[in-house]
């Protein structure tokens, strides 16, 4: 009625059109501020699935940017409606696709604005990136360095491999110092300020430049290493069977099966892949470093699942056999001791009334008037089970490097008399095989081990801050990070004729690696030989077999 009165009274003036145009403006204003304040959380609510309601949300929303974008909180960089006879309400309510509306909506309000203000003074994380579960490897792992066989050993060419780990949630707040300091001790500090100069250790996939920097959740660190494994005996993997579902081997002692502490390449997984062209496979069952015999993988996860199911049900029957010290009852034994771990790091095991429930029969096959040979039928799956009975029995393994040692006292464990506290013990077998040079067999090295348990006299801690300069300045020479090379390296008095050989040389000895600078003796091969063998293994619709081993023959006689 208002706006009635006024047209009258304006009559036909000539401005009247410019003054019903403003009038129109503000309505349509007021009208967007309506809608988006009100309409707009409840269109949302609404199924996305009909024609009626897109248009309707698409509508609401367009009014929703309008009010938000009139209060003067217009995303940067969106671009200005253009074209003649564009309405101002028009010009601030531009609809916008779907797929873009969501990023100004997120981007608007001060106090996200100022949150992405102080994010830029803190060091940023990048998210941690999806892992595919299980283990693989292919052909640019095989590819990582060679084998070699010299005096009835396998080898493994020295090679550059990268260590990549996420921060763990005890690293959260601590400098990569501390952490190197705490937990990485295979290496000095000093080793890890060289690594920083030559460029080798890096932060999300930066270099790290100050060990100083304090770790944060998601952190993703990465450390080349020159790498060097351990020989293993030159007794090839051979195939016992194939089929479309398994793949079955007679592994030799001394071959772990997958990549564990400084094996990778002398491992039954990458045997089987580099030699035998047999990838992705997935191990059924467990057997110990130094234990040979029967050993199976799945070629599918579904087999696999199908076989560990059976496992747990006790479908599955297994066989050893071994050489135990002096003779063993001729009848039929069965030792229910009860086994728990003493530590899982150094892998020893004892029987003790808190472990957890084990069975194992032995059955005497032969005796030669020093040793028996004797069959074994473990009926749980403990970890060291049969070795840790047959010790609890007194007739342990007659070359077993752990459960027949001295440093278990007089009784060598029989009975379960250990006069000894598991500090002690364990401080006694790590110092009795690094007299021999054979921590490997405890699947250790030096710097594994707390100061409690060793007083490491490694070379690697030789390395002073003096030639700190020197040996990281090599190092980025190796990894060609920098032209100029020390004048130093013997390689500089290479003739050019040789520089093919000088780079075979580069790639297996590194000017940063500790282990270069040490000279091992190599093992004997019958000393990576343990007298315990699978021989059996058997389950619904399957049967495998692996022939005895020499030292179970009856007319075997020790060396």
């Amino acid at each position: 009625m208002i706006w009635g009165r006024v047209v009258m009274w304006l009559g036909g003036h000539r401005w009247l059109p410019v003054l019903q145009q403003g009038f129109l403006n503000l309505r349509r204003l007021s009208a967007a501020r309506i809608w988006g304040s009100w309409w707009r959380p409840m269109a949302e609510t609404f199924s996305t699935g009909a024609e009626a309601a897109t248009g309707l949300r698409a509508a609401v929303r367009q009014n929703g940017d309008a009010c938000g974008d009139a209060r003067g909180e217009r995303t940067s960089g969106s671009p200005e409606p253009v074209g003649p006879g564009a309405e101002p309400a028009r010009e601030v309510g531009k609809q916008t696709p779907l797929s873009e509306e969501k990023a100004p909506v997120a981007a608007s309000g001060p106090g996200k604005r100022k949150k992405r203000r102080d994010a830029i003074r803190e060091r940023v994380v990048p998210p941690p990136k999806k892992r595919r579960a299980g283990v693989s490897f292919g052909d640019e792992h095989f590819a990582e360095t060679s084998y070699y066989f010299e005096g009835g050993l396998r080898k493994v060419r020295p090679y550059y491999f990268d260590f990549r780990t996420y921060c763990k949630g005890r690293w959260v707040g601590h400098s990569l110092l501390h952490v190197f300091g705490t937990e990485f001790r295979a290496q000095p500090l000093t080793y890890y300020e060289a690594a920083v100069r030559a460029g080798r250790l890096h932060l999300n996939e930066e270099p790290v430049q100050d060990l100083g920097v304090v770790l944060k959740d998601n952190d993703f660190l990465r450390n080349r290493v020159h790498r060097h494994e351990p020989p293993v005996t030159a007794e090839p993997v051979r195939l016992l069977a194939e089929n479309e579902d398994v793949v079955v081997v007679d592994k030799p002692s001394s071959i772990p099966v997958h990549p564990c502490g400084r094996f990778r390449h002398n491992t039954v997984i990458f045997i089987l892949g580099k030699e035998h062209q047999l990838k992705e496979l997935h191990p059924l069952h467990r057997l110990d470093r130094l234990t040979s015999g029967v050993l199976m993988f799945a070629k599918t996860a579904a087999v696999s699942e199908r076989i560990h199911e059976q496992v747990r049900d006790r479908q599955l029957e297994k066989e050893y056999v071994c050489r135990v010290e002096g003779e063993f009852p001729a009848e039929e034994l069965i030792c229910k001791e009860p086994i728990l771990v003493v530590s899982y790091k150094v892998g020893v095991c004892r029987v003790d009334a808190r472990g957890k429930p084990c069975e194992t029969a032995f059955q005497r096959l032969s005796y030669n008037g020093h040793s028996s040979v004797v069959r074994c039928r473990p009926l749980t799956g403990r970890t060291h089970q049969i070795r840790v009975h047959l010790q609890f029995l007194g007739h342990p393994i007659l070359n077993d490097p752990i459960y027949n040692s001295f440093a278990w006292g007089p009784s060598r464990g029989r009975g379960g008399h250990i006069p000894k506290t598991d500090e002690e013990l364990l401080r006694d077998l790590v110092a009795e095989h690094q007299a021999k040079q054979s921590l490997d067999v405890l699947d250790l090295c030096e710097g594994d081990l707390s100061p409690g348990l060793i007083d490491s006299t490694a070379p690697s801690s030789e390395l002073g801050k003096d030639h700190l300069e020197e040996l990281a300045t090599s190092a980025q020479k190796m990894d060609g990070a920098v032209e100029a090379a020390p004048q130093d390296l013997d390689t500089m008095a290479l003739a050019p004729e040789k520089a093919a050989e000088t780079d075979v040389v580069n790639q297996e000895i590194d000017p940063l690696c500790a282990e270069c600078r040490l000279v091992r003796q190599d093992p004997v091969p019958q000393d990576l030989v343990m007298f315990l063998h699978a021989l059996r293994y058997k389950g619904p619709g399957f049967e495998y077999f692996s022939p005895m081993p020499a030292w179970a023959q009856d007319d075997w006689q020790e060396d």
